[in-house]
């Protein structure tokens, strides 16, 4: 039987994250049921019981380290795969309200099942994409703060995410180490869905885990209704970037 509850707790605390032991047995069931139906759902290539703890589980939980969420602040885990970062952070927090987006069916499942067997009771999963689920009017703009742990660049992440958050509320990207870079480079679509970068928070993952930038966006002002675009759109013409075998041409705030 694997036994994340030790060395999760030692690490976690490394970096100033307190975890109970209620929380760490959770986290232990959460890598079963994760390494468990990988080969069926293909959750993950990190299966390595020491990278999980660090690359899944604490860098997920890092996320507190960015942002300080409000008590009882209602989540989205935008492109959540395998339930990261949400799951572990609704372990942690058992006061947040989480929503997890994920587009695969297959993974919707996954989660689905997961969740509840976990006794995660106030997750909500939509298996949908995230461009469609921030049209309907009972989730656009109505979260406190919206999480993505996603590859796609940050303009591309603004334009999906951001319609779904609050005026007032926050946006946290979680990127690597080129992470401020990457956020210049968006700033026009920041500004065009309502966003500004608040700040760049930079950690260094334990036992080689690499290192992270955290991009904090906080929302200033309402999405454009045209925002986002059709699916599929943001990440082929990313806002304020030049399209694919394009030269010079781009979207912005202003077409």
């Amino acid at each position: 039987m694997l036994q994340t509850d030790d060395q999760l707790a030692a690490i976690a605390s490394a970096l100033g994250i307190a975890l109970t032991p209620e929380q760490e047995r959770q986290f232990g069931r959460f890598e079963r049921l994760l390494l468990g139906a990988n080969q069926e759902f293909n959750l993950t290539r990190i299966t390595e019981h020491q990278e999980v703890l660090v690359k899944h589980f604490l860098d997920s939980l890092t996320c507190l380290l960015a942002l300080d969420f409000p008590v009882g602040a209602r989540v989205v885990d935008v492109g959540s795969g395998g339930g990261f970062p949400g799951i572990p952070l609704t372990i942690s927090r058992a006061d947040l309200r989480m929503t997890l987006i994920e587009a695969s069916q297959k993974k919707a499942v996954f989660l689905e099942a997961t969740t509840r067997r976990l006794g995660l009771d106030g997750v909500e999963v939509v298996g949908a994409r995230a461009e469609d689920v921030a049209r309907q009017a009972r989730y656009r703009e109505a979260f406190d703060v919206a999480v993505a742990r996603a590859v796609g660049h940050l303009a591309t992440l603004a334009e999906v995410c951001l319609p779904l958050v609050r005026v007032g509320g926050w946006f946290v990207a979680m990127k690597g180490p080129e992470g401020e870079t990457e956020a210049d480079e968006a700033a026009l679509a920041l500004t065009a869905v309502g966003g500004r970068m608040a700040k760049a928070v930079k950690v260094s993952l334990p036992g080689g885990g690499g290192a992270r930038t955290l991009v904090v966006v906080a929302k200033e002002a309402g999405t454009p209704e045209k925002y986002p675009r059709k699916a599929g759109i943001p990440q082929k013409r990313p806002l304020g970037r030049p399209g694919p075998g394009r030269t010079g041409e781009s979207e912005t705030a202003g077409r």
